[in-house]
């Protein structure tokens, strides 16, 4: 065989070698989208606080919390979980440490805290079950039998200026352990009158309110015993004639339930939301629920159907969690509650206080989806946990420095409009596309294009020009995120630092693999958001 053969040939596999790559699938190459913001449909609305947040009960009584993981920083490093504050029922005290109360007058937390409002400001958790309201300015050093915390007055009038000076509106939940029980083991609404009353006193309202943290669990929040679904119901046809009563303006929320669905998180003694809406009837405002799609590491106890890992953070079965966990208690709520509001009361990546990787960009997709995808899906409010206590905190619990769902966050309170539309398009694998009316800004439209893929970019051709607010990461399991190329950090006085989109010209737009964009088309012309 001549050289001349071999050397033709060898250029002709060559050529065609470069035939074939052009014509693979698009999602071996950048992907490419069109879009005409103009047209897209309004599917629904989001309250106004839609992206709200958690400060646990124990963070403002002060008590045992989830413990930092190995190496984590913590002002009460090596503390041991104290034998006067409350470990929840059940659960290993080697998982907890003891953390002082937290200092709500912080002028950073303050700050921080008041540049996502409006928000709703959640104060509850499963310590606040068991928690004993002292009435009087001399509060018991130790809690009366039947609860296993102490909420002073100073502590609670901390909580309601920190409300009013963060634009909150405050959402919260009732003690419902054995102490609020009578002998005939009905709930009596003694200590949550005098509770009540105070609030009023000082210039505080509770605009929401559960009967009890996480019923399903309620054995873990110390309900009595063999407590079960009658009984709740039997609590609850007393608790709502007296909230109606005593606070006519608070929106009753429930059940409030976690840890069932595709993902279930087991538990000992664990009540079912079917059985308990059965026993109730429909007799709550708004139909409320916990989404955890995992346990944490801490809790790895509890299963391993219950985990999950960093490498996983951006599965498409990982991001797809939230939708599916919704699917599970709105088909509930569809069948005992027709027509109610859902909100989500408190959510995270991982239950057990958030799993190494929640302080960090890797989780911003989880995050960002959530929120996106359950705003479509009619959810009205989502009250994410914590601002500022464990890994899954917004901020870092002892600097209160901003972590990147904070940052996350921000651009949605600043970017996204309450009227939500329907994007229309079908995009490749890892990348999904949400849209909103933009943020006071008559016939603008806000994009959401988060692509998940590890390795490919994905391109939008849009008609009309647009800004766009980038969040990246050198790395995905940093703490600091960078916006359009620059790190976001606090200024040196600690205020937010200015920061603006950048200019992109109509036609073809591509997002880098990993990379979550906010997209904002003020002349989009949308009918739908006038």
């Amino acid at each position: 065989m001549g050289s001349n053969f071999v050397h033709a040939r060898f250029c002709f596999s060559v050529v065609a070698v470069v035939v074939v790559l052009a014509s693979l699938p698009l999602q071996v190459q950048a992907q490419a989208v069109s879009l005409d913001p103009a047209k897209l449909p309004r599917v629904g609305t989001v309250d106004e606080r839609f992206a709200s947040y958690n400060i646990e009960m124990a963070e403002v009584t002060g008590g045992n919390f989830w413990k930092p993981y190995h190496g984590q920083n913590s002002a009460a490093e090596g503390r041991k979980p104290a034998e006067s504050a409350s470990i929840p029922a059940g659960m290993d005290p080697n998982l907890y440490q003891y953390r002082p109360p937290i200092n709500l007058t912080n002028p950073r937390l303050r700050k921080l805290a008041a540049a996502l409002g409006p928000a709703y400001v959640r104060v509850s958790g499963t310590w606040a079950n068991s928690v004993y309201f002292a009435s009087s300015e001399n509060p018991p050093e130790k809690a009366p039998a039947g609860y296993s915390g102490v909420l002073t007055r100073k502590e609670w009038k901390g909580v309601i200026d920190f409300v009013h000076a963060v634009d909150g509106k405050l959402v919260t939940s009732f003690a419902t352990s054995t102490g609020t029980h009578n002998a005939q083991g009905v709930w009596t609404p003694q200590e949550a009158s005098a509770w009540i009353e105070y609030t009023k006193s000082i210039g505080g309202q509770i605009a929401a309110a559960e009967f009890m943290n996480e019923p399903t669990y309620a054995a873990m929040g110390g309900a009595p015993k063999d407590y079960n679904a009658a009984d709740y119901a039997r609590d609850i046809a007393v608790f709502k004639p007296w909230l109606k009563e005593n606070s006519p303006g608070t929106v009753f929320l429930g059940p409030g339930p976690v840890g069932e669905g595709p993902f279930a998180i087991a538990m000992a003694g664990m009540l079912h939301t079917e059985d308990l809406l059965k026993a109730t009837g429909p007799v709550f405002d708004v139909f409320s629920y916990h989404l955890y799609a995992a346990a944490s590491q801490r809790c790895a106890s509890m299963g391993d159907k219950g985990q999950t890992t960093a490498t996983a953070a951006l599965s498409e079965d990982w991001l797809s969690r939230p939708e599916k966990i919704d699917e599970y208690y709105a088909t509930l709520r569809d069948r005992f509650e027709p027509g109610k509001p859902l909100w989500i009361t408190e959510t995270a990546d991982a239950a057990c206080g958030g799993n190494p990787w929640a302080s960090t960009f890797i989780d911003s997709f989880r995050y960002s989806i959530e929120h996106a995808s359950l705003a479509r899906r009619g959810v009205k409010v989502i009250m994410h946990n914590t601002l500022a206590a464990s890994d899954y905190g917004l901020l870092d619990q002892n600097t209160f420095e901003p972590r990147p769902n904070y940052w996350v966050t921000l651009l949605w309170r600043r970017l996204m409009g309450t009227t939500v539309l329907d994007s229309q398009i079908s995009v490749p694998a890892n990348t999904s596309v949400y849209s909103q009316c933009l943020k006071g800004e008559s016939g603008g439209v806000t994009l959401l294009i988060i692509n998940a893929d590890r390795q490919h970019s994905f391109n939008l051709d849009l008609p009309a020009a647009s800004q766009r607010y980038t969040l990246t990461a050198e790395k995905l399991e940093d703490t600091t995120v960078e916006l359009n190329g620059k790190p976001l950090r606090l200024t040196s006085s600690g205020d937010l630092p200015q920061f603006g989109g950048e200019p992109v010209k109509a036609g073809r737009i591509s997002f880098a693999p990993t990379s979550i964009t906010y997209l904002t088309i003020r002349n989009a012309g949308n009918a739908n958001c006038q």
